[in-house]
């Protein structure tokens, strides 16, 4: 059993800042990309971010691309999302995910083995 738990979600201000973590736990857990995707209400979850454990390479949609940034300690077994510059659109679900596969489409959620449950960030304008 593979869990991924997120946190640091919660209510900011326009312009602020965030940084959400996910922590994965398990036996034998091993994933070459961790991702994070994100829901509004009445909308569907978009791809926001995700890290190649090999070479740390990094892939942004450009909605959020300059603004937020993932990272890794594979020592904690933990991945990073600091948020900056946060708009009323961000606000969502925030949801860690970590895929097997090594190379496939990262904005492609099928591809993905494990998701957390999610943590909300609200934007206030």
């Amino acid at each position: 059993q593979v869990l991924l738990v997120e946190s640091g979600g919660g209510l900011v201000r326009a312009g602020d800042s965030l940084r959400l973590s996910c922590a994965a736990s398990g036996r034998s857990f091993s994933s070459n990309v961790m991702g994070w995707f994100r829901q509004a209400p009445g909308k569907e979850r978009e791809f926001v971010a995700a890290i190649r454990r090999s070479d740390d390479a990094t892939v942004y949609p450009d909605s959020v691309k300059g603004r937020f940034t993932i990272s890794r300690d594979n020592a904690k077994n933990t991945n990073y999302l600091q948020m900056n510059s946060l708009k009323p659109e961000d606000t969502a679900v925030y949801y860690c995910a970590a895929s097997r596969a090594l190379y496939f489409t990262y904005a492609n959620e099928q591809w993905y083995d494990y998701w957390g449950q999610g943590t909300q960030v609200t934007v206030s304008s």
